[in-house]
């Protein structure tokens, strides 16, 4: 069975400063010693939460993703965080999961931000992204996408569909309550690992970011955890302990069934 060497960076972000972000992100990523093969950066890594897309959005060729291709490429790793994105005449909040070869897979936030405004500016997604690396399965999904647990759920009827759920966000601290105890959730009743990677500091409107980046494990445990603080973690994820507990506690056979269909 494989491990899986994942570095989480909770960072404090420039406000709607794309250059000083990617510099900043770029030492950051460089100065990991450890061996990593998927590193994680909050949501809107290079803006902060803004909802200004006119004046920040790019297209799928722009510098933003030039720049992971590049770190991907001389790093040899999948790098991955939500950016903002125009396609279509739209506006998207759109996780994207760059490997080493160039190759991009995206994700678009299905559940925006009303609270904030962000259903005014932002398109939704429709569909998940389910990331495959050295016999992983993951599931992509960002910041408030945690609350709505029928989108993260297990959906096979045959083995469980994925085996990490990973969650990008720009989460205040007000509701750091809400986020922990989501993430832990999420890891039990979908019997996988979860982890969430979220920016510390204040953003431009005044609004304080602990962190509180976590790893949970598929019984719940919580296996790193940070607040308040700038940090860089390298994990080690095992699929033999993912597949012991499952086999253990086969509770995911019992699960009902359901499918999402897109609207």
């Amino acid at each position: 069975m494989s491990s899986l060497h994942i570095s989480l960076i909770q960072t404090k972000l420039f406000w709607e400063n794309k250059t000083a972000n990617l510099l900043m992100l770029e030492e950051k990523i460089n100065s990991i010693s450890q061996k990593t093969e998927i590193v994680v950066l909050p949501e809107m890594f290079s803006t902060g939460f803004s909802m200004n897309p006119p004046a920040f959005a790019e297209t799928m060729d722009g510098p933003t993703i030039e720049w992971m291709k590049k770190m991907a490429a001389e790093k040899k790793i999948i790098l991955t965080g939500s950016v903002i994105i125009q396609e279509n005449n739209q506006f998207f909040n759109r996780l994207l999961w760059v490997l080493p070869n160039g190759t991009i897979g995206h994700y678009d936030k299905r559940h925006r931000f009303a609270f904030a405004g962000e259903d005014q500016h932002y398109s939704n997604g429709h569909k998940r992204l389910i990331a495959q690396v050295k016999g992983w399965k993951i599931n992509l999904q960002i910041c408030y996408d945690l609350r709505f647990p029928v989108w993260a759920r297990q959906q096979s009827d045959d083995e469980p569909e994925y085996d990490l759920l990973l969650y990008v966000a720009n989460w205040p601290e007000r509701r750091n309550h809400a986020w922990k105890t989501l993430l832990t959730a999420r890891a039990i009743e979908n019997q996988a690992y979860v982890i969430g990677v979220n920016r510390v500091g204040e953003d431009g409107n005044g609004i304080y970011h602990s962190g509180n980046s976590m790893v949970v494990d598929p019984l719940g445990e919580v296996l790193y955890h940070k607040e308040h603080e700038e940090d860089i973690f390298t994990i080690i994820l095992e699929k033999n302990t993912l597949t012991e507990i499952r086999n253990k506690f086969p509770f995911w056979k019992d699960a009902d069934d359901f499918h999402i269909t897109q609207d």
